[in-house]
């Protein structure tokens, strides 16, 4: 079986379990030989703790036991919370900040603090209190705004340069991926941190301010997703929420909310992805109708991974009514990259995830025709999920040959996300030994 791809630096931490290893300076053997260590016979081979941490199997009581034994964490908590959420993995992510100004400009001071650095590939904010989350966003209409907070004060030519330069930044996070763009689009969500937390401005200066941040939160959120820094990304989009509720913006709040329903979507926790794009619809507010398709798909896609295929069809149909209404001037921003391709695209992957192969084939074929020869990232996402449509289909050769040419765009656009769908198409293809063998000489390319 081939290793699993990463284009990130090799000590990204996937698991709780790999951060607790990085803590602890384990290596895979040290797991299991302070278990055994402490609950007695059990073979010492070092492939279980890999098979934990990697392929997500589950250790038995007795170990756990042992393990929570050796870490200090009282055994109740092994009752309390499910493999592996009862690890130590670190600082929780904050959600309690207020809604308001100040704890806008609190919630981005914090992220800042902890993403940069913060490497774990996996998610910590789950289950309710994600969901609640985003209820209270929904629900939770913006204080007054502050006029002015100490400092130098800040003039809208200031202002206007920063907006000028956000068209640049998505570029460069579409076009070269987020492994590359995270730092520089972090590095711009830091200085209008500082601004907010040190300058004074009108009250209108200020809703622009926060904008600013939500729109650079949302930005390097995505670019951690994308480059598989799971935590960080949560970290950088509560802040943007809190920022684009400070700022008036439901419209981009709920984004920043679909982009959290496609995280949860990605780690198979579908109710959640459901919940947080039914939040995400149903508090845009008033917006255009290529964001309220937007985000109709969304919410059609967590439906379709729940087998709903009514519920999704009827979505996606909404989704295409929407789509075609009102002009292209009238939208934000940030939604220009839902064109006619992308919307092909999330209902293929839709189609794709209700068993569909061959709708989903044709959305997929629309998407790739209709694709800007520009959007190298996303033409790679559209030939690996054709490549599974034509596998589903049986036409195994296509989409074999789909999935390798697919694989140099990777390397051009580098994205986890991409190389993991590499894997996972790899892995659910019935290839002869030779076509497995060449594929996987070129997935090491992805690495080098």
């Amino acid at each position: 079986m081939p290793r699993r791809v990463r284009v990130e630096s090799p000590d990204v931490f996937v698991h709780p379990l790999s951060y607790v290893r990085a803590q602890m300076g384990w290596t895979y053997q040290d797991v299991v030989d302070v278990i055994a260590r402490r609950a007695g016979n059990m073979a010492r081979r070092r492939e279980k703790a890999w098979r934990w941490e990697h392929w997500g199997v589950v250790p038995d009581r007795v170990s756990q036991r042992a393990l929570a034994v050796e870490l200090g964490i009282p055994e109740e908590c092994i009752d309390r919370y499910p493999w592996p959420q009862w690890l130590p993995d670190g600082d929780p992510i904050r959600t309690d900040f207020t809604w308001n100004q100040a704890g806008s400009s609190k919630a981005i001071c914090d992220a800042m603090e902890c993403t940069v650095t913060d490497r774990r590939g996996f998610m910590k904010l789950t289950g309710t209190s994600l969901i609640a989350f985003a209820q209270r966003w929904l629900d939770i209409e913006p204080a007054e705004l502050a006029s002015v907070l100490r400092g130098g004060r800040i003039t809208e030519d200031f202002v206007d340069r920063v907006e000028e330069g956000l068209p640049r930044l998505r570029l460069l996070e579409a076009t070269y991926g987020g492994r590359r763009s995270r730092r520089l689009i972090d590095a711009e969500l830091g200085m209008v941190a500082e601004v907010l937390e040190n300058s004074s401005y009108t009250a209108s200066l200020s809703q622009r301010l926060h904008g600013l941040a939500a729109e650079l939160g949302r930005m390097v959120g995505f670019a951690c997703f994308d480059a598989g820094l799971h935590t960080a990304a949560q970290r950088y989009w509560v802040a943007a929420v809190h920022a684009s509720h400070a700022a008036g913006q439901r419209a981009l709040g709920a984004n920043i909310l679909k982009s959290m329903s496609l995280q949860c979507h990605d780690f198979g926790r579908v109710r959640e992805a459901l919940a947080l794009a039914r939040n995400a619809n149903e508090g845009a507010g008033k917006t255009t109708p290529r964001v309220r398709s937007m985000l109709a798909l969304r919410e059609a896609r967590a439906h379709a991974a729940l087998d709903d295929a009514v519920t999704c069809e009827r979505l996606i149909a909404r989704a295409d009514t929407e789509i075609g209404r009102g002009s292209r001037d009238d939208d934000p921003p940030w939604v220009a990259y839902f064109d006619e391709a992308e919307f092909h695209a999330q209902a293929g992957i839709c189609y794709l995830d209700l068993g569909d192969h061959r709708t989903a084939d044709r959305h997929f074929t629309r998407a790739l025709d209709q694709l800007a020869p520009s959007k190298v990232r996303d033409r790679a996402t559209y030939l690996i999920k054709r490549s599974e449509a034509q596998a589903g289909l049986g036409a195994v050769d296509h989409a074999k040959e789909l999935l390798t040419t697919a694989i140099p765009l990777i390397q051009q656009a580098p994205s986890q996300r991409n190389a993991d769908r590499v894997f996972a198409a790899r892995t659910g293809m019935p290839l002869p030994r030779r076509d497995s063998h060449d594929i996987d000489e070129q997935l090491v390319l992805l690495v080098k």
